[in-house]
């Protein structure tokens, strides 16, 4: 049987082997972020750390992600997608371990940098291996890819929460052997780079330049800019919620697993709804003003610790929609290669995602523990305002889509 027919015949009656093996991996790869969440309080007390030390954690894997992004279009073009996966996987892996090895705060800091890298070359490849792969379409793909995002987010604080009860090093060390079984997973099950181009024209290499040209297109710089002033909300309340609910790694595991599979369900089957009836644009940004109002009420009553709770699991749902809802419109915002464009946005949107943690700590020093959600709360409003004042070089996103 030559490879094209064994190809032809993996895609009949849905989704490819490939596309479901990357699936599987982006669970696991995922979990990584919400395994951490619950033992952020412990890690503070143990190693004798402010809440804005401890928020450092997510600053640096931000940091480093953002500015990988730049370079995984052209490693992937040149080791190609599975190889690509493998080494950010490796790379995990690795640095997790050590992460859970180590005993000094800055350290830690340093070593989810490296982790940081790894996850870089693992999500932008990803996601381009779903999109490219898919046999349905850019929007039914992306969903995918959301589903193990939020799969993986929800199911991560509750193995979290029961590993960090033992120590806080557990679900750092539960990454690390995560990461075997996705390494293992992919290997086996996702075919090789010969394969999967088989019958197809052979692709240019990309340039390091590549996701720098891309800004030239306004779409991209607008999504990736209201991703980056989103992402102060985002990460105000992955990084900095745990320190005001006053619950121990259970409780903060119970509650961020109610927050991860809001965020799943409404990522797979309401931004859909939404994004049909409403549109993209129009969609993302009711949900972004949602988000916004939720922060501010976090912001006003945060000596409640019922009201941070619910806040806390009811974002999930706005959050799940927006991330399937601006995604989607990334990969149809301008007329080149998918991994270039999403290469180009993550840089933009990571960079909010690395100030915003740390930000919210040292505001919560400086002024109150009112103030990092009031804060965060307004970012996301200004992402809203962005997107509307923009919104003719944008609207093209909803006509792409229904074209589909």
């Amino acid at each position: 049987m030559t490879q094209q027919a064994e190809l032809s015949k993996e895609h009949q009656g849905g989704q490819s082997i490939a596309v479901w093996a990357v699936f599987f991996a982006c669970i696991i790869a995922f979990m990584g972020l919400g395994l951490v969440d619950p033992i952020l309080p412990a890690i503070a007390t143990q190693l004798k750390a402010t809440p804005s030390q401890v928020t450092l954690l997510f600053t640096s894997y931000n940091a480093v992600m953002a500015v990988a992004m730049l370079i995984t279009g052209a490693l992937s073009s040149r080791l190609g997608i599975k190889r690509t996966l493998l080494c950010g996987i490796v790379i995990i892996a690795f640095f997790s371990a050590a992460g859970g090895l180590s005993n000094n705060i800055w350290a830690i800091v340093g070593l989810r940098g490296g982790w940081g890298l790894g996850n870089a070359l693992f999500v932008a490849t990803a996601l381009t291996a779903i999109v490219t792969l898919s046999n349905n379409g850019t929007a039914k793909a992306v969903i995918l890819y959301e589903a193990a995002i939020g799969l993986g987010i929800s199911v991560g604080p509750l193995l979290g929460g029961e590993l960090g009860a033992i120590t806080w090093r557990g679900p750092f060390l539960g990454v690390a052997a995560l990461m075997v079984l996705a390494f293992i997973f992919v290997s086996v099950l996702m075919p090789g780079t010969r394969k999967l181009n088989a019958g197809k024209p052979k692709a240019k290499s990309t340039s390091l330049l590549d996701p720098f040209r891309a800004l030239k297109h306004r779409s991209i710089v607008v999504f990736g800019l209201a991703a980056c002033l989103y992402n102060f909300g985002f990460f105000t309340l992955l990084a900095y919620a745990p320190f005001v609910m006053g619950l121990d790694a259970h409780g903060l595991g119970y509650v961020f697993i109610g927050w991860g599979v809001l965020l799943a369900l409404t990522s797979v089957f309401m931004a859909p709804k939404l994004q049909q009836r409403f549109g993209t644009v129009s969609s993302m940004c009711a949900m972004l003003f949602l988000f916004a109002l939720l922060l501010i009420i976090m912001g006003i009553w945060t000596d409640i610790q019922w009201v941070i709770i619910v806040a806390v699991i009811l974002a999930g749902a706005m959050l799940g929609n927006n991330n399937t809802l601006i995604t989607t419109a990334v990969m149809n915002a301008a007329p080149i290669e998918r991994s270039t464009a999403s290469a180009a946005y993550s840089f933009l949107r990571f960079l909010g995602g690395a100030v915003a943690p740390y930000l919210a700590g040292k505001l919560a020093e400086w002024f109150s523990p009112h103030v990092p959600f009031i804060v965060g709360g307004v970012f996301v409003l200004v992402s809203v305002l962005f997107i509307l004042v923009n919104r003719k070089h944008v609207h093209h996103v909803d006509q792409v889509e229904a074209g589909h």
